[in-house]
């Protein structure tokens, strides 16, 4: 096994940020990572910007800053971002009801408005017809599923993690309503105006800038043989529908091409940490900055009204803070601050706003972890974070 002290490391931190070089370094030595970015953005100034390590498992090719990499469930908040651009616009609201725009779906018959639907609390959290991945690739072959599929609990009344088809709620509604795929709209919103490396819809002219994924199998962990720690984990009755129909292999699936093409809102964003970090720290930064503002206060405080916060997920037998499309901070999964806001992807990969501390933050990586592994590595990069920062309000 190599040396995890001379895994190469690059970028600049800003004075006062050097905890977040040390935290990223650690993670490195510990045998934590392969491949590596983290881009922290502080008041429309870059202040962290880190890339180091492999993009393969052999650990021959150096991971570049631009690097891009499949986030998996990152692009949630980022693609609930890019819908809010509709209710900004007034094409929508979230307290109108999904059967106004989306008839057919049978979860929206009992009046679940859009905001409910956006924070998993619509009762489809998956299909009860066994999937392939390629099925997920057929965009009006999982609206038909979806639209008749019987709700796995009365639409409203609870949560559960739309782990997989998540994406195609938020997506249904924007080409009814604009005409537009929610990946157009992400690019012509977000992406291009903030120069952000964010694409959910890889053009083939960015497929020799992404890295491919290493599964939690096949990790290398310095000093341990077991990198999958799942045995804590005891997830809710509907997991198996959510996150194992179908089940999607990291290199097999998500690293193939028709998964780079396809539009999966809920999954198959690719990114760098500096385009994660842009489209955050512009959603964090103040409405009355229409220079880099985002959303105004009326669509920032809608998007971010809390609509799960005390039952336990269904599909994931936690109790999780939920917007419109995004998680709302909890327990420290993004820092201290309470008014933090964003989404974590499988594996580990990580983009969130803090509005009060003016910080948008982004964290890819290949290396993917479960259980105590990724609890490590994330919290190590978040606790630099806190450490940098004047205490939360």
């Amino acid at each position: 096994m190599m040396d995890n002290a001379s895994v190469p490391l690059s970028g600049a931190v800003a004075a006062g940020f050097e905890p977040l070089r040390e935290a990223f370094a650690a993670n490195f030595e510990a045998g934590l990572e392969v491949g590596a970015s983290l881009c922290v953005i502080r008041q429309g100034a870059v202040v962290v910007d880190l890339w180091g390590g492999f993009t393969d498992p052999q650990r021959t090719v150096l991971w570049h800053p631009d690097q891009l990499i499949n986030v998996y469930s990152t692009t949630k908040g980022i693609a609930a971002l890019a819908f809010a651009m509709l209710v900004e616009d007034g094409v929508l609201n979230y307290e109108q009801p999904v059967a106004h725009f989306w008839p057919e779906l049978r979860a929206g018959n009992s009046g679940l408005s859009i905001g409910d639907l956006l924070a998993h609390k619509g009762g489809v959290c998956g299909v009860d017809v066994p999937l392939e991945v390629a099925d997920l690739y057929d965009w009006e072959k999982m609206i038909r599923l979806l639209e008749a599929q019987q709700p796995y609990w009365k639409p409203g009344s609870g949560a559960g993690y739309h782990a997989v088809v998540w994406g195609y709620l938020p997506g249904e509604l924007a080409l009814r309503t604009t005409g537009r795929t929610l990946g157009e709209l992400l690019q012509e919103r977000l992406a291009q105006p903030l120069a952000a490396d964010f694409y959910l819809g890889l053009d083939a002219a960015e497929d020799s800038r992404v890295a491919p994924l290493i599964g939690p199998n096949r990790a290398q962990l310095a000093g341990s043989a077991a990198a999958d720690d799942t045995a804590e984990f005891s997830p809710g009755p509907l997991y198996p529908v959510a996150l194992q129909n179908p089940g999607i292999r990291p290199y097999q699936d998500a690293f193939s091409i028709p998964w780079r093409r396809a539009e999966l809102a809920a999954s198959n964003g690719h990114a760098s940490a500096r385009g994660v970090a842009a489209i955050y720290a512009s959603a964090a930064a103040m409405p009355s900055d229409r220079q880099s503002g985002l959303l105004s206060n009326e669509t920032r405080r809608a998007l971010l009204q809390p609509r799960t916060e005390k039952d336990l997920d269904q599909v994931l037998n936690q109790r999780i803070r939920r917007g419109a499309g995004v998680i709302l901070n909890r327990d420290g999964m993004f820092g201290a601050s309470r008014s933090a806001f964003g989404h974590p992807g499988a594996g580990g990969s990580l983009g969130f706003a803090d509005p009060e501390r003016g910080i948008g933050f982004g964290y890819v990586m290949n290396q993917m972890l479960t259980g105590e592994y990724g609890r490590v590595r994330g919290q190590r990069l978040l606790a630099a974070l806190d450490a940098c920062l004047p205490p939360s309000g």
